[in-house]
């Protein structure tokens, strides 16, 4: 996947991670005064900072789920009533009376979706910095630059050595920069475990002691609960020679499904049950997504390194603290006085664009009751058509059936044609 280089990204996402890399270097540099250099400490840290700060998008986000809970058997009904129809008259009237409930309740569509499009950015940015912290924490960068400066002052071809180090080693190329420059060595270094750290040192003798002193600052800095961060979980318990190996890695992949799967729980706990059809289906759909990630989440961090499982770990950790007390506080919360807050900041936006209260409420309102007044006159006028049709052809009837008791005998249908002739003369 290209989003797994370990390489400054650009584009939207460079602004994001540049600041996010700040914050974590300057937690990096914060537990350094008390003695502690720890990648997997500040991996922990800095998820509860990127929480705290992405709450009050997570908040509001969560207001929009519960009203959108509370006005949903509202929208099943208008969405029952034009079920079937498809023409772009029933299409229109059905959206104009969705739009309708949806300003009943001070909210809007799209109440709930420009929170998660805000914090995309912010949560892919995210990863990059967990995923490539010597590119993004200076103070982590420095230890490996000081090993990249030693080896590149040797005159070696360095790039050679490393390229086919790499490949003798199946260290993944992938997530590795130039090696001819400072930040592709920074890379190349950061993917090694302390063993290849040890078989680097035989590469370039003549700097062993900068290495063997480098790695045993990287490796203290790496090692979390006894585990490599850079190390994948399945490289640690399947080993390149074979076998198998128990490691505490292996915990790493069943947490991060675990509390996934607990924390998607928690967030559906106060969703109704609906038992409209198609939200049913929709629910179905959401339950097995519910499923399907946790799964996802044990067989990437499988895979991953490991500081992009404790990043997990941690995550769904903070995510299950954060959403029983947001489950708590919605618990308790009125929800006509929710519904009245929403509609005095829509008010109060509309008075800045010089807009009296509520009028696109009731502009919607009032094209409601005109489309609904339509929509009856319309029916009223078939239904005394059918009638009218209806009391012609016995009139009909009544007037060629008089004056014979047998209607098929030829007076009667002689009669027949007279009186036809004397009603259209008349």
């Amino acid at each position: 996947m290209e989003f797994l280089v370990l390489t400054k990204v650009g584009g939207i996402l460079g602004p994001f991670a540049t600041v996010l890399g700040v914050i974590m270097d300057w937690l990096f540099k914060l537990t350094s005064t008390f003695g502690i250099q720890n990648i997997g400490l500040c991996i922990i840290l800095f998820t509860l900072v990127t929480k705290l700060l992405m709450f009050p998008l997570t908040l509001k986000q969560q207001r929009s789920s519960k009203l959108m809970s509370v006005m949903q058997p509202e929208i099943s009904a208008v969405q029952a009533k034009y079920k079937g129809k498809t023409d772009q008259e029933s299409m229109r009237r059905q959206n104009v009376e969705v739009q309708a409930i949806y300003e009943k309740y001070g909210t809007s569509m799209t109440g709930g979706c420009l929170q998660l499009v805000i914090q995309m950015p912010i949560l892919f940015a995210l990863y990059q910095v967990i995923y490539h912290i010597p590119a993004y924490v200076q103070s982590v960068k420095a230890v490996f630059e000081h090993v990249v400066v030693k080896i590149t002052s040797l005159g070696m071809d360095h790039v050679g050595i490393l390229t086919q180090f790499s490949s003798e080693n199946k260290i993944n190329t992938s997530r590795i920069g130039d090696l001819a420059t400072s930040d592709g060595m920074v890379d190349f270094l950061y993917q090694l475990n302390p063993s290849q750290w040890k078989a680097l040192e035989g590469l370039f003798p003549s700097v062993q002691d900068v290495i063997s002193q480098g790695a045993s600052q990287i490796e203290h800095m790496n090692s979390f609960l006894g585990i490599n961060l850079a190390s994948t979980p399945s490289s640690v318990i399947f080993p390149p020679g074979g076998g198998f190996q128990l490691s505490f890695a292996l915990l790493i992949p069943i947490l991060a499904g675990l509390s996934q799967w607990f924390s998607a729980r928690l967030m559906t706990a106060n969703q109704p049950q609906n038992e409209n059809t198609e939200n049913n289906a929709m629910a179905q759909s959401m339950k097995s997504m519910n499923t399907v990630m946790p799964l996802m989440s044990v067989f990437f961090c499988f895979t991953f390194a490991s500081g992009i499982g404790i990043y997990w770990i941690a995550s769904s950790v903070f995510q299950i603290i954060q959403q029983l007390a947001v489950n708590s506080y919605f618990n308790k919360i009125d929800m006509d006085e929710m519904i009245r807050k929403n509609m005095e900041k829509a008010n109060a936006k509309r008075a800045k664009k010089g807009l009296p209260p509520q009028q696109v409420s009731q502009n919607a309102t009032a094209t409601l009751k005109n489309l609904q007044a339509a929509n009856e006159k319309a029916e009223s006028e078939k239904n005394a058509r059918k009638e009218k049709a209806k009391v012609q052809a016995q009139a009909s009837k009544d007037y060629y059936d008089s004056g014979s008791s047998d209607p098929n005998s030829i007076s009667a249908k002689a009669r027949m044609v007279q009186k036809y002739n004397d009603k259209n003369s008349k």
